[in-house]
């Protein structure tokens, strides 16, 4: 549903997100590149987030590990180019903030100085309070993470959802209400059960954002390329795909490359052409060609 020109006049805020919950859900999709932040931008989407998943899903990499930051600020300023109301959210990748407290700030910064991000996303509960409160120091809104945190992949034995256990759904509520307390504005749920995710949702102040944990969450979040049908493994259980996108792409560039061969395309409405009286002067401009290359 198309919304009107007074909600796109609306800048969304972290300050506009937190005040959704309880009131509206809260809508949110990664985009990659101008064409695809536009898109997200322009249909209505409360934030747009430029995710670590770019290494898989554009960039061919099995895990989101091996995407470098400066790759990140190239993607995150071309969506920042394209988007006009929706709230720009840059994921720190793997390796930004896990060294330091300050080097981790450092990048934060950048994202937002040189990228135009106006918020930041980062995993981890409990061990990052004291990283979300350094960087709250420096003006920016920070974006929490928990569940299943992929950039924790080789530690967590694979992509598994979290929170099954006992001991793990105390610490998932442990590490909710600490980033809760630490001051981010959201914070996503991602691959925990849907039980565990609505008790979460209940017992924070912040909007939580949903990822394979349930439609009890104040709003949720999916990586484009999976409800576009552009991924080429077999999705997740919570994905929903909205668009064959791999399979209409596909028989589309068989289809121009049948036209090339058989010669179908360019048709003459298809090609550009000359006004009648150069036309009928062509033939003397080539043989002037012609003489001048014997001469």
């Amino acid at each position: 549903m198309a919304i009107g020109p007074a909600a796109r006049e609306q800048r969304v805020t972290p300050v506009f997100i937190r005040g959704k919950k309880g009131r509206q859900r809260i809508t949110f999709v990664t985009a990659y590149d101008f064409p695809t932040a536009k898109l997200a931008d322009e249909a209505g989407f409360d934030m747009v987030l430029v995710g670590d998943t770019l290494a898989e899903v554009v960039l061919g990499y099995e895990t989101t590990l091996p995407v470098t930051f400066e790759t990140m600020l190239h993607h995150t300023t071309a969506a920042r180019r394209a988007i006009r109301r929706a709230l720009l959210v840059a994921d720190l990748p793997y390796g930004t903030y896990q060294v330091s407290e300050e080097h981790a700030v450092r990048f934060a910064v950048r994202f937002v100085k040189e990228g135009g991000a106006q918020a930041v996303k980062l995993e981890g509960g409990q061990k990052r309070v004291n990283l979300i409160r350094r960087m709250m120091d420096a003006e920016i809104p920070i974006m929490g993470h928990i569940g299943l945190t992929p950039q924790s992949v080789h530690r967590m034995g694979g992509y598994k959802v979290q929170g099954r256990l006992e001991v793990d759904i105390e610490r998932l509520l442990q590490d909710a209400v600490a980033l809760d307390k630490a001051g981010v504005f959201a914070m996503v749920l991602e691959g925990i059960p849907r039980e565990v995710a609505k008790a979460i949702s209940e017992e924070v102040s912040a909007p939580t954002l949903g990822i394979g944990a349930g439609p009890d969450c104040d709003g949720q979040v999916m990586v484009l390329n999976d409800l576009l049908g552009l991924t080429f493994k077999r999705p997740a259980k919570f994905v929903r795909q909205y668009f064959q996108g791999a399979s209409d792409i596909g028989t589309a560039l068989a289809q121009f490359r049948a036209d090339i061969e058989s010669g179908a395309y360019p048709t003459d409405a298809e090609s550009y052409h000359l006004p009648g009286d150069l036309r009928l002067k062509l033939p003397d401009i080539l043989k002037r060609v012609k003489g001048s290359e014997t001469n």
